[in-house]
């Protein structure tokens, strides 16, 4: 059997960069080892596939070329932008089923965005030996960490650790050691690491980042959303951040670059988050035919 997987670039800055997600249509005939079989095939760190729904408007199922995960926010992005883009779905508002329930989607002109949930935070400032390995894992000190936001696990529907570093220059020297980094996130219970500063490449723009998931076979990704949401809440509630529309730039810092830019957009009421949506925009680059 052959089956067709289009590339789309989730999270563009413009008209190029992005991160590459695999979209697969028409999914519902497909094993759960014939798709991660198509996942380590295309190689990208994640792949989505896409089945009929009777609770949403289309079902989604996410793996990356290791193991298959609850959500992804660039793999989203890119189905939902190639849908519209196919006519299968106009503008307005979605939704989407994935293994751990359904999750509004919003399609405006090129924009898609998807729903994430009101924060939950877990602070690690208590645990200075912790904070010694977090530091230890990126090859730093726990001195070259931001003086005053400890790093701080956030859950929005998949939990992050959040660390904060004084400018571009350290986020950008960073030396991952990928096993440690896997064993505390193991540990925290997190996909991976968003480590930010609040230095960006294009003026106004809130943070820099680079995210790191060798717990789910990632070493670094271009971008992230469902990061980006627990870093938009951790800036605005911890960082000081009072806007409710954050930018955040990633993918610059990585080698190659390649630029990505997320929006998210939080609700808020009674000074609390209630709710955020996550989004960008997206662009198919190609089509590839698998034997299955």
């Amino acid at each position: 059997m052959q089956v067709d997987a289009q590339i789309v670039n989730a999270f563009i800055d413009g008209a190029a960069g992005g991160n590459p997600a695999g979209v697969v249509l028409d999914a519902d005939v497909l094993t759960t080892e014939q798709k991660l079989h198509i996942a380590r095939q295309l190689g990208l760190s994640e792949t989505a596939f896409v089945s009929a729904s009777q609770s949403a408007t289309v079902k989604l199922e996410f793996f990356t070329p290791t193991r298959q995960i609850p959500h992804c926010g660039h793999a989203t992005i890119a189905t939902f932008s190639l849908l519209h883009k196919l006519g299968i779905v106009g503008e307005g508002n979605f939704s989407k089923e994935s293994v751990d329930g359904n999750l509004d989607i919003l399609i405006a002109g090129e924009m898609v965005f998807m729903e994430q949930r009101a924060p939950q935070y877990r602070t690690l400032d208590a645990d200075p030996g912790l904070i010694a390995r977090i530091a230890g894992s990126l090859g730093l000190a726990s001195g070259q960490l931001h003086a005053d936001l400890a790093p701080t696990v956030v859950n929005t529907g998949n939990a992050f650790l959040i660390v904060a570093l004084p400018d571009e220059q350290t986020v950008s020297s960073v030396r991952p050691d990928m096993a440690l980094i896997e064993t505390l996130s193991d540990e925290l219970d997190v996909i991976g690491y968003y480590v930010y500063s609040d230095m960006t490449t294009v003026s106004g723009r809130h943070a820099g980042v680079r995210m790191f998931s060798p717990r789910f076979g990632i070493p670094e990704e271009s971008a992230t959303g469902t990061a980006a949401g627990p870093l938009a809440c951790y800036l605005h509630d911890l960082g000081g951040v009072k806007d409710c529309e954050i930018i955040i730039e990633q993918g610059y810092l990585m080698q190659p670059p390649s630029p990505s830019v997320i929006k998210v957009k939080l609700i808020v009421a009674d000074g609390r988050i209630t709710q955020l949506m996550a989004g960008g925009t997206a662009k198919a680059t190609r089509l590839i035919r698998l034997d299955v």
